[in-house]
């Protein structure tokens, strides 16, 4: 897939507004990917393309469909999460300060999967520092040859189980996981103080996860560009919160 239809495939996903703006303020301007962010998305793409013919890594076989449901989603919780990451013509500009954050976000992807959101949102937000967290040995290197392919700096993957992974981060996403009501608790104690939990889940899903983690102050979910029933949900830790489980 060339790189102008990949732009085209993903407009969708990175011209939406912010949440912030979504408040009463006035749009963003569209932001758009440069040649280096689509070109490493094409890379990643063939690289899961082919992997995936190995290894299970999604159901999702066709490249569109790929580019929108995967990257499409995972870039539009970037640009939610990371709105200050301005870019003009090839090269991004400076990174100002992260919305409270700090200069270098510690963002953690809990069970990582293929590498979305997590991936994508790094290549999006280039300062972060990402650790991909997956169980499945397989995963984790398909996880780490991407990494490598695309020559990301400050992106690491955890092998083994959410449980055992201790620290804490500014960031912390969740994206069709096994055992959803388990996950989210133990993903929300991976949160610092102020930090975030960005959730890409359905609709129906919302309430419950609200419930799960009540300590947080929820914004109002976000519905998915192209999609009938999938929302971006972001919860704010209010207080230091414990790994669980």
């Amino acid at each position: 897939m060339d790189l102008q239809q990949i732009a085209a495939l993903l407009e969708p996903f990175v011209i939406s507004p912010s949440l912030s703006s979504r408040k009463g303020g006035s749009p963003e301007e569209p932001t758009v990917l440069t040649q280096v962010q689509l070109q490493q998305i094409a890379n990643y793409l063939d690289l899961l393309l082919r992997w995936n013919s190995r290894i299970n890594l999604t159901a999702v076989r066709e490249p569109e469909e790929i580019v929108t449901r995967h990257f499409g989603e995972s870039l539009f919780a970037a640009r939610n999460l990371f709105p200050s990451a301005r870019q003009s013509g090839n090269e991004p500009l400076s990174f100002p300060q992260w919305s409270g954050l700090s200069e270098h976000p510690r963002v953690f992807d809990f069970g990582s999967g293929a590498g979305f959101p997590g991936l994508p949102i790094k290549i999006w937000a280039p300062p972060i520092e990402l650790t991909l967290i997956e169980s499945n040995q397989k995963k984790a290197t398909f996880l780490r040859e991407v990494i490598r392919t695309l020559s990301l700096a400050s992106a690491v993957v955890f092998l083994g189980r959410s449980q055992n992974f201790s620290r804490q981060a500014d960031v912390v996403t969740l994206r069709a996981v096994e055992r959803f009501e388990s996950s989210v608790a133990v993903a929300a104690g991976m949160v610092g103080l102020q930090g975030k939990l960005a959730l890409l889940i359905g609709q129906a899903q919302a309430m419950r996860a609200r419930e799960l983690v009540a300590n947080f102050r929820w914004q109002e979910p976000v519905p998915i560009p192209m999609s009938s029933n999938r929302i971006l949900l972001i919860g704010h830790s209010k207080s230091p919160t414990n790994q669980t489980g």
